[in-house]
């Protein structure tokens, strides 16, 4: 596994680079960034759970560190202000240190407040990047259009170092997936299989970058289950477990789907969708179209289907006429980085503009064309979900569909295979698969 260490540095150099050339798209002088705040309950004394700004976390690999900031002024070292408060209450952030900080001119401050003289002294010539409970003074946060979408637009390229710290997260997950896995086939419930993936990654529910999903039976129909039930179903017939793991900032997203009789007629169906998602891996490739690349994987799931006699009509018919969506509800799948649902999936350009959805296609997350170093995700879906079943029945589409076909494979839920995978100037380079091998 590659040591994100020694990248740093050019990594550190690339994000300079944007943020000197998007400084000048929006006519101004410094990019400030605050990590973000703690976020109290309504009627509470509590705060929810810290998550930081993912602007920030593009320089820096801290992640619990709110009231805290970096300040960039092209030409000058960057500047981290760092709080580590005064405090009995909370366990208080250790003073930086690690391979990274000897690029940074820090400034450790006791109280919120004492950010302000350290930042830069004309707040107008500042692109603050953040949310409006970061508020400092002036220091209110901009976020200039011009200085975001330049910034968003090219954080689609992922550096070497992003790349080394987005297969350490698919290790961790991996991880936690055997572990799920395990706890399936000897018959845990939702909410037990839940916790042995946390504890095989080492993460729960402020570390992960999303909640997981982890269904049996029928619940493998819910896009995104999240309830985890406390008690086994009985039969446990499936398994959906869609989750990851954080490393550096930097998210996994996997998803894979088990059967507990590895020789039922639902197993082969999953096996399938396996094979087929392992082909649309294969065509992330630059200069393709990734709206192209989710119309395909519609016309390859509805020829499973065919083959499985669920439908009637052929795959070109089930997409013509929205049948194919029934089963396949979601996109494809999206860009994944430092948000596990990542920024620009949609830009035209880093001068803003946006790539419209396929018409029929609303839920597809992705439609630029594919370039070295973006990293998407490719999660085809087969699913039996009686509200667009009942849909389909009523739109004048019911006879492209064998029903007893459906009926039978009803109480499995769903399938869904997911992968991260990275484009290259050849092959796709997939993130996931090697590390399952090899686990």
């Amino acid at each position: 596994m590659t040591d994100p260490a020694p990248l740093y540095a050019d990594h550190l150099r690339v994000l300079m680079q944007r943020a000197g050339t998007a400084l000048e798209r929006g006519g101004l002088d410094h990019l400030v960034i605050p990590s973000g705040t703690q976020h109290a309950k309504l009627f509470d004394d509590q705060a929810y759970p810290f998550f930081v700004n993912p602007q920030f976390k593009a320089w820096l690999p801290l992640l619990r560190v709110p009231h805290s900031w970096i300040v960039y002024t092209p030409g000058q070292r960057p500047k981290l202000i760092f709080l580590q408060p005064f405090d009995y209450w909370h366990a208080v952030p250790d003073a930086p240190s690690g391979w990274w900080v000897a690029h940074f001119d820090i400034h450790i401050i006791r109280t919120p407040d004492q950010a302000l003289p350290l930042l830069p002294g004309d707040a107008a010539r500042c692109a603050i990047l953040g949310e409006p409970q970061s508020t400092l003074g002036a220091f209110a946060p901009n976020n200039p259009e011009a200085v975001v979408q330049y910034l968003e637009y090219h954080r689609s390229y992922k550096t070497p170092y992003e790349v080394a710290l987005m297969r350490q997260a698919q290790q961790l997950a991996v991880r936690g997936h055997r572990a799920a896995e395990a706890a399936f086939r000897a018959g845990a419930s939702e909410f037990a299989i839940h916790m042995a993936y946390c504890a095989a990654v080492g993460q729960d529910a402020n570390d992960l970058p999303y909640g997981n999903i982890i269904a049996l039976n029928e619940h493998c129909a819910v896009l995104h289950y999240t309830e985890l039930g406390r008690t086994a179903p009985a039969p446990s017939r499936s398994f959906l477990i869609d989750a990851g793991a954080d490393a550096g900032g930097y998210a996994a997203d996997i998803t894979r789907t088990y059967a507990t009789d590895t020789g039922s007629e639902f197993q082969a169906l999953i096996d399938a969708v396996d094979q087929a998602q392992q082909g649309m891996c294969r065509a992330v490739r630059a200069g393709t179209d990734y709206r192209q690349l989710h119309i395909d994987a519609h016309l390859t799931l509805a020829g499973i289907l065919r083959d499985f006699d669920v439908l009637k009509v052929s795959p070109e018919a089930a997409l013509a006429s929205g049948v194919s969506a029934a089963f396949f509800p979601h996109g494809l799948g999206h860009p994944i980085g430092l948000q596990v649902h990542d920024v620009a999936g949609f830009a035209a350009s880093d001068h803003g503009g946006r790539i419209e959805r396929p018409q029929g296609h609303p839920y597809l997350r992705m439609t630029r064309v594919l370039e070295p170093g973006m990293v998407v995700t490719i999660e085809p879906g087969l699913y039996f979900v009686d509200m667009l079943l009942e849909e389909l029945r009523g739109n004048g589409h019911a006879d492209a569909v064998n029903w007893s076909r459906v009926d039978a494979f009803r109480p499995y839920g769903g399938i869904r295979i997911e992968d991260e995978v990275l484009c290259t100037e050849g092959e796709a380079d997939n993130l996931t698969r090697p590390v399952f091998a090899a686990a």
